[in-house]
């Protein structure tokens, strides 16, 4: 039994709300990054051959930040959700191919590599509680 008082927090819009900023905070702060320099996201696509570059870099910058906006806002949530995800599990074998290092990089990389299928699976949850919500015909923002 959840305590009422965990019970009230769970059930606010407003820690939802906050959930969501910290579920894509990796996300839109990188989106934002990329957008205060643009020359440093061009050099990112470059360093990984994500070619042609700069429109991978805008494209890259309008999944993260559009993702974020749709999960964060509650509308659509779940493209948004879905679009992070893919983004993410894209990003395994461009910049994380531990299976191709050795030592201690490889480590370093598979830890990444760990750390994104675990947000993957927190993406998927905020598909399943949209959806969840939808279904049960929850007003947007309600939780989730």
């Amino acid at each position: 039994m959840t305590p009422p008082m965990i019970n009230g927090l769970l059930a606010s819009p407003s820690f939802g709300i906050l959930a969501r900023v910290l579920l894509t905070f990796v996300f839109w702060s990188s989106g934002l990054a990329k957008v205060l320099d643009f020359g440093g996201a061009v050099a990112e696509m470059e360093r990984y051959d994500v070619m042609p570059a700069a429109p991978m870099a805008i494209a890259v910058i309008i999944v993260q930040l559009g993702g974020c906006a749709l999960v964060i806002s509650g509308r659509w949530a779940w493209l948004g959700a879905g679009a992070l995800g893919v983004f993410t599990a894209l990003t395994i074998p461009i910049a994380h191919a531990f299976w191709t290092m050795t030592g201690e990089a490889a480590f370093i990389e598979m830890m990444f590599t760990f750390e994104h299928v675990s947000l993957i699976g927190g993406l998927v949850m905020v598909a399943i509680l949209h959806r969840e919500a939808r279904v049960a015909g929850a007003p947007a923002l309600a939780g989730f």
